[in-house]
């Protein structure tokens, strides 16, 4: 784990699509590379790489004219939608090389997410980003995390952090967690879907009492339950509970909710984490019959998350220390979380090895003209 960075080739979530507005410029680092985005005149959002190719100013810290070109604000360098730069202040009168123009960075606006892709362009063709219809569903009531988390930690820690309940006692203790979560049977799914491998963790109790927040937020004591944590994508984690009275799962007096998790790498010891949650409409919490559940939990569900963030930036801290001979010890709760790990570390080392069969031959790279 400790020498572990990120998959590049993989789709991740920079942001919902309401976030990003015409007529300005947005800075995003994922997996090491500096990508501005902006969307065109005709609303379609678009990436670049964030360096203006004359001197590497940031594009994000630059200018939108009213025309929807984009101004750079060290030399005057314009660029339209497609990355190709259309004026040159201090030469004017002489032919704009072909050479000067943004490189390009795949990106995809689905279900309400923009999502990017950091790594060789040419394989995200091969694969769509994940669908996240909880996002823009009418039938839901839905409220995102107000601001993204940005955590000092390596994000594979937060994947295996969401994949695993028996963390919620001791840490998330009195809020959504008890020592009975650490009881619930983990039962292990692996699939493909999307053109991803995934790993689902399913957890049913029956006659459950359930933690303070969770009275709160869906009304009920005592439930069975149906609780499933699954890494979609390298990107996305999706978290479903389902609750209802003993015997009553499937019908009316269910409930419940969705929660997206959408994570990025922004290094190998950063991340950028954003969470969205969806209830049914109709559905309100114990203490206030005129709020949306979803509402309800968006408000307080940030001090459950100050708790993983907690945790996960200890959990970093440690892994700059030599390991010494220290292995991490595996329970069998942890099945998923080593799995999850697997697949990830397979899916960078085939990146890896694409790219070293990519590698030009010494002597043959080619060199940039002068403008």
């Amino acid at each position: 784990m400790a020498t572990f960075d990120y998959v590049a080739n993989c789709w991740y979530p920079v942001s919902f699509a309401t976030e990003v507005k015409q007529g300005e410029l947005y800075g995003h680092k994922v997996a090491d590379k500096p990508i501005v985005i902006w969307r065109t005149q005709d609303g379609e959002a678009v990436a670049f790489d964030d360096r203006c190719c004359h001197k590497r100013f940031p594009l994000s810290e630059s200018k939108m004219l009213d025309s929807g070109t984009v101004e750079c604000a060290y030399h005057g360098l314009c660029y339209d939608g497609t990355g190709q730069c259309i004026a040159i202040p201090s030469q004017p009168d002489a032919p704009i090389p072909p050479q000067a123009r943004l490189k390009k960075v795949p990106c995809r606006e689905q279900d309400g997410v923009i999502w990017i892709w950091p790594g060789d362009p040419e394989a995200a063709e091969q694969v769509n980003p994940p669908r996240t219809p909880e996002v823009v569903s009418e039938d839901l009531t839905a409220v995102g995390a107000p601001e993204p988390l940005r955590v000092p930690a390596n994000y594979l820690l937060l994947i295996e952090n969401l994949l695993d309940i028996t963390h919620f006692y001791p840490l998330h203790d009195g809020n959504i967690g008890d020592r009975e979560n650490s009881l619930i049977p983990v039962q292990l799914e692996e699939g493909e879907d999307e053109g991803y491998r995934y790993v689902k963790t399913i957890r049913e109790v029956e006659h459950y009492k359930q933690p303070p927040f969770l009275q709160e937020w869906f009304l009920y004591d005592e439930v069975d339950r149906i609780h499933t944590h699954c890494m979609v994508s390298p990107g996305l984690t999706r978290v479903v509970m389902r609750v209802a009275p003993h015997g009553e799962l499937g019908t009316e007096a269910e409930r419940g909710y969705t929660l997206l998790h959408l994570h990025l790498p922004v290094d190998s010891r950063n991340l950028v984490w954003r969470w969205h949650c969806s209830c049914r409409k109709g559905h309100t919490p114990r203490s206030d019959p005129d709020t949306p559940t979803a509402y309800k939990v968006a408000e307080m569900f940030p001090a459950v998350v100050a708790q993983d963030q907690w945790a996960l930036e200890r959990q970093q801290a440690m892994m700059e220390y030599p390991d010494n001979g220290y292995n991490e010890l595996f329970l069998k709760t942890d099945k998923p979380l080593r799995r999850a790990r697997q697949i990830l570390t397979g899916m960078r080392r085939a990146e890896q090895k694409a790219a070293a069969e990519r590698k030009p031959a010494k002597g043959k790279t080619a060199q940039r003209q002068p403008a």
